[in-house]
């Protein structure tokens, strides 16, 4: 099982790596072809279809369309049975003014909530942030199997959402990371969302996010703090500060 589990993910990294060095050699061709004149015109359309199919990915563009649809549906529907969950919420801004998203992991049920609603309510919190730069915090504290979301619900939801969602995220904190956070972060960025690759950041106590954001714009329920203190102590790190 774990012979096959590792060729797996060699076979994927393989085909990401030649996906990437096929679009790339595309991309080299299409400005050489452009700057001469010339017609462009993909040299392997196949080769790169058949790579994102085995993949289990999609060439086709995020329908704008969509979203302006569920953007206008946020806006009327009530989603008050998401909303006073709170799990997802603007807290303050960090120490370069950029608003920090904050998400609870252990507050979102996903097995019992309406996932539509739930998607509804990410775009209309969302939306206003995003045409801006933004950062998100999320606490995988005292998390749950009942809390974490299917791969296909995040497929979903990040296809779902325009390139400025993407473009101006400028740093994604996982809090109190575990095994698995840390294999589906490197799974979902590695084969789904490369482009927000580099700007994941596992940490392992609260205290580091003061690094990045004043105390005191930081508001979060009081079991995390204390489960905090209790895996890392009383001490909060605090920047320049001996350890």
């Amino acid at each position: 099982m774990y012979v096959g589990c590792r060729r797996c993910l060699t076979i994927h990294a393989l085909a990401a790596e030649l996906l990437a060095r096929l679009s790339h050699n595309e991309l080299l061709l299409n400005r050489a072809n452009s700057s001469s004149g010339m017609a462009v015109e993909s040299p392997h359309p196949n080769v790169l279809t058949s790579f994102t199919n085995f993949l289990g990915w999609t060439t086709v563009d995020i329908d704008e369309d969509r979203y302006e649809r569920l953007l206008r549906r946020a806006k009327t529907e009530d989603l008050t049975e998401v909303s006073g969950i709170g799990c997802l919420y603007q807290s303050g801004v960090d120490r370069l003014g950029r608003p920090v998203v904050v998400f609870i992991g252990k507050w979102f049920p996903f097995n019992k909530i309406n996932l539509d609603k739930a998607l509804l309510y990410l775009i209309t919190l969302l939306d206003p942030i995003v045409k801006g730069d933004y950062v998100i915090a999320y606490f995988h504290t005292l998390t749950s199997s009942s809390n974490y979301p299917s791969f296909s619900w995040l497929r979903e939801v990040y296809n779902v959402l325009p390139y400025k969602y993407k473009k101006n995220l400028k740093a994604f904190y996982v809090v109190h990371p575990t095994f698995w956070t840390k294999m589906m972060t490197w799974w979902f960025t590695t084969f789904m969302a490369p482009a927000i690759k580099q700007k994941v950041h596992s940490l392992p106590g609260v205290e580091y996010l003061y690094a990045v954001m004043s105390p005191d714009q930081l508001e979060i329920p009081a079991f995390i703090t204390e489960h905090d203190m209790t895996i890392n102590g009383l001490r909060y790190f605090q920047p320049g500060a001996p350890t």
